[in-house]
């Protein structure tokens, strides 16, 4: 194993010295093209190209010697350090830290960013970074080829959002760029990049800049949490709420016991897409969207579709809004994690079941109803679980009976074959 392995975390800036003396001494360097061509490296010292960290650290634990891997960035802040301390490798790291490739973006965009989520986007899952920016108002993509500005751009479709996009920080080639995201898929952007993604409700515009490090515009407001407050713009406490606290009217099937169990069922979390079909008042999905979820509303009323807007705004959470008749309108949106149908029978559940999002809940009022819909699921390929659930409403000044609510649950885990 290596005698010494120190990790230098490299933002374009000269090194310091601690960082200086350790690369001085090293017998083994590590790190991409650019940074093995810095001119502290020893000449003397074996080089590894840092594609893939694993066999990078496997060869580090054979060295005999003082080993040095170059990162961008601070490489404790989704960088190399993860790897490198992971078990099966057994490395003891010191670390020098720099400035984060995220802190330099907001920087650079005169932005604070303690108030912002940020995630990391690969090829393979590109869809969940998206989820994120659909859901929250202000998002910084760590990028990678194949998931930049322009993957990313085309995947929000129709939901609108500002992109500044930070290309070669730190670097000669730097630049910073600040522009629609429906303008995004229309450039050819520079590896490594950061992404920062705002707009929805309580984003302010921002304005381009005539330089780089010139972009200006934040999210006012500020929080004791890093990343989204739980305690969201507007929100009371609690969930499942009664309608009073929406100051709107919900629908028949809309009791809020029955919400709650909806919510339990789905899970939603940040990261998800969630369908909620047949909206009614909007509650559902406020709530949905509430957990840090990404939503989207669809309803066949127009009157519903305002509500479910109004709702959203008062109550500040980002959700995209789908006036539509299922299962036709279901087309054309992106593939969803979980689904709740609040209405549209078994047609419904099998349009949702073809996408095979990982749940689907429902609920029906009678019980051929609520066989029909299982059987639906069953020929989808989902587990099916069904209870009946009946809440009454107390009116405890008489304790006697306000509001009584009956209804079958209907909930498919998709099956893994």
């Amino acid at each position: 194993m290596a005698d010494r392995v120190t990790v230098i975390g490299w933002d374009g800036s000269p090194l310091t010295d601690a960082a200086r003396s350790a690369l001085g001494a090293a017998t083994l360097v590590a790190g991409a093209a650019h940074h093995l061509a810095l001119p502290e490296v020893p000449p003397g010292a074996e080089r590894i190209r840092l594609g893939s960290v694993d066999l990078a650290a496997r060869r580090i634990a054979q060295h005999r010697g003082s080993a040095v891997v170059l990162a961008d960035g601070d490489p404790g802040y989704f960088g190399v350090v993860r790897a490198l301390r992971a078990p099966e490798h057994g490395l003891e790291v010191e670390v020098v830290p720099a400035v984060s490739s995220v802190a330099a973006a907001f920087a650079r965009a005169g932005m604070p960013w303690d108030d912002a989520q940020v995630v990391v986007a690969h090829s393979r899952d590109l869809r969940r970074a998206v989820n994120v920016c659909r859901a929250h108002p202000k998002v910084a993509v760590l990028t990678s080829p194949g998931a930049g500005p322009a993957e990313l751009a085309l995947l929000l479709g129709p939901v609108h959002r500002t992109f500044v996009i930070c290309e070669a920080l730190g670097t000669q080639r730097e630049r910073v760029t600040v522009l629609t995201s429906d303008k995004a898929a229309d450039h050819t952007w520079r590896d490594p990049n950061v992404v920062i993604v705002i707009g929805g409700s309580g984003a302010a515009p921002v304005r381009r800049a005539p330089a780089p490090g010139g972009a200006r515009g934040a999210l006012q407001g500020g929080g004791w949490l890093a990343g989204r407050d739980p305690g969201y713009p507007g929100a009371v406490r609690g969930w499942a709420l009664p309608a009073a606290a929406y100051a709107t009217v919900l629908g028949d099937s809309e009791s809020p016991q029955l919400r709650a169990a909806q919510l339990a069922r789905l899970g939603p979390r940040v990261g998800d897409l969630v369908w909620d079909i047949g909206a009614g008042s909007g509650a559902a999905a406020v709530e949905t969207a509430g957990f840090g979820a990404a939503v989207i509303a669809v309803d066949r009323d127009p009157d519903a579709c305002a509500r479910t807007t109004a709702l959203a705004r008062r109550y500040g959470v980002q959700l995209q809004v789908v006036h539509g008749t299922a299962p036709q309108v279901l087309e054309d949106l992106p593939e969803p994690d979980v689904v709740r149908v609040g209405g549209g029978g078994p047609d419904v559940i099998a349009a949702c079941a073809a996408r095979r999002p990982e749940r689907i809940v429902t609920h029906a009022a009678t019980r051929d109803e609520a066989e029909a819909v299982c059987r639906a699921l069953e020929d989808g390929g989902y587990a099916v679980e069904c209870a009946l659930l009946q809440s009454v409403e107390l009116d405890t000044r008489v304790w006697a009976e306000r509001e009584r609510a009956v209804a079958f649950l209907v909930c498919g885990h998709r099956l893994h074959l």
